[in-house]
């Protein structure tokens, strides 16, 4: 008898990922493909639509071609995405009319500024768990149908689609027969109302967003549609298993139990901890999420979000030349004693929690004569760590408790330098995934769920594999001492 796979496609904000897994989630084969980035102006992002498909069907390919798995022994595929990057496209052609607008990207900033005058803000965060910021996905739809003649219009009469990454997929990978999303991805646009799980008609009107524009959701757990990738697989398999990608990590990562949390580290990074069936109001600087839907459930968590942290490492490198490649950041990090008192505020795109500041810009400071490339990408990494402290501190402090331990993920989680100083920084045990990419194990698992492959959360956390763990060795004073120079950098663009 052939070995079964799920197919797990991860669309994040620089690459697609393409994961087969066998039917006790181990994973067999990986392939990535890396799409454009596109900053037209300063401050914006964007990402090619028609790229991104069409990198679907070579990934897929080439997977095949590369993996020696037969096609047909591809039973079904799931997916996670970046979340707030929106699109607008045609309904009857399926051709985009509107680049990505990525999550990064500030050009709604002006129409935030504009509601938070007009003191909307504590209405949308009371629906929707979130704060006004284009971060989130309405802005960045409500620019789209503004600012590109004809759409406004357009969208009126019916003739526009807009959706996440995951609507996007979905869409084209049924041949335009799916318009669906699922509630974590919803939960991230800002016009998603978390306590009636429905799209807030007084919201979308506010945005200037038909409804007709806006997909079906539905939970993790559920098939989307059928798909055979444009004829690569020699019949049509079911979608089944969506959901954004920090909250497949949460998944993957068996957070299933309130109190439990994870950080994953990716072009940005996003701390998330359970918070179980009731969506709590968050505390200042975090926001509140749908963490899940499964078994009939919707479960909520407590999220803060970082705009750069691997994308730090990644302009250390394609701008400034200090790098050859993002492995190299951990050795030339360990080849000086300290950060030589140099910090870096990587605010390239705005600061996102818990200060949430669109127009704060990246600084580095403390740079002396003595200060070499290994202080500053070392400054860089430690910056990553530091931001990441900065929400667990908060969250900390709003539940009156002490972290046990923090779950981790991401391609940047191979850096041990980084790894440790997030340990020491914490003052905590983390916990290293051996499976980078947790995000697709999240989807995985909602997959195994919607085929009844397994029935229960339980179940699930039985297929938990191994974790790495790194204690903390720094002492305290030394501790105190570095993030008292992190605070006082990041107040100097406050």
């Amino acid at each position: 008898m052939t070995e079964k796979f799920t197919l797990a496609i991860d669309q994040s904000t620089s690459a697609t990922k393409f994961l087969l897994f066998d039917d006790q989630a181990g994973l067999r084969h990986r392939l990535s493909l890396e799409h454009r980035q596109y900053y037209p102006k300063a401050g914006w992002v964007e990402h090619d639509p028609a790229e991104i498909i069409e990198n679907i069907y070579k990934g897929v390919e080439v997977l095949l071609n590369n993996s020696g798995v037969a096609p047909g022994d591809i039973v079904s595929v799931a997916i996670t995405n970046q979340r707030e990057s929106v699109l607008v496209w045609d309904a009857a052609t399926s051709k985009p009319v509107s680049p990505v607008i990525v999550w990064q990207c500030q050009r709604g900033a002006a129409i935030c500024a504009e509601l938070k005058n007009k003191g909307y803000e504590e209405m949308l965060r009371s629906r929707t768990g979130l704060i006004i910021d284009p971060y989130f996905s309405a802005s960045g739809v409500q620019w789209i149908l503004e600012e590109i003649p004809g759409l406004k219009e357009r969208a009126r009469a019916g003739e526009l689609r807009m959706g996440t990454m995951d609507s996007w997929l979905i869409w084209n990978l049924t041949g335009g027969r799916v318009h669906a999303t699922d509630q974590t991805n919803a939960s991230r646009t800002l016009l998603y109302n978390i306590h009636s799980l429905s799209w807030d008609r007084e919201i979308l009107s506010l945005f200037g967003i038909p409804e007709s524009m806006l997909p079906r959701v539905l939970a993790c757990d559920q098939v989307f549609g059928n798909t055979d990738f444009r004829g690569l697989l020699p019949r049509a398999v079911p979608i089944a298993g969506v959901l954004g990608d920090s909250h497949g990590a949460l998944v993957g990562q068996s957070c299933f139990t309130p109190g439990m949390g994870k950080a994953t580290y990716g072009t940005g990074s996003s701390v998330m901890v359970n918070i179980g069936s009731t969506p709590l109001k968050a505390p200042e600087g975090l926001v509140t999420s749908v963490a899940f839907a499964a078994l009939g459930k919707t479960y909520y968590a407590f999220e803060g979000n970082i705009h750069c942290t691997g994308a730090t490492i990644k302009w250390m490198e394609d701008e400034l030349g200090l790098l050859t490649g993002s492995a190299e950041s951990e050795a030339l990090a360990l080849s000086v004693d300290d950060n030589a008192g140099v910090y870096l505020v990587p605010a390239f795109a705005g600061l996102g929690a818990p200060w949430w500041k669109p127009d704060a810009r990246a600084i580095i400071c403390g740079l002396t004569r003595g200060s070499n490339r290994a202080h500053l990408v070392r400054a860089g990494l430690e910056a990553i760590a530091y931001q990441v402290k900065d929400l667990v501190d908060l969250m900390l402090s709003q539940a009156g408790t002490t972290l046990e331990e923090l779950r981790v993920d991401g391609g940047p989680v191979r850096n041990r330098f980084l790894m440790q100083f997030q340990a020491d920084m914490l003052n905590a045990p983390i916990n290293v995934s051996p499976i980078e990419e947790a995000s697709a194990l999240g989807a995985v698992y909602m997959n195994f769920l919607a085929q009844g492959r397994v029935r229960s959360l339980e179940q699930l956390s039985q297929l938990k594999i191994r974790k790495e763990q790194l204690r903390p060795r720094m002492n305290a004073a030394q501790r105190e001492q570095l993030y008292a120079g992190w605070q006082q950098a990041v107040k100097m663009i406050l």
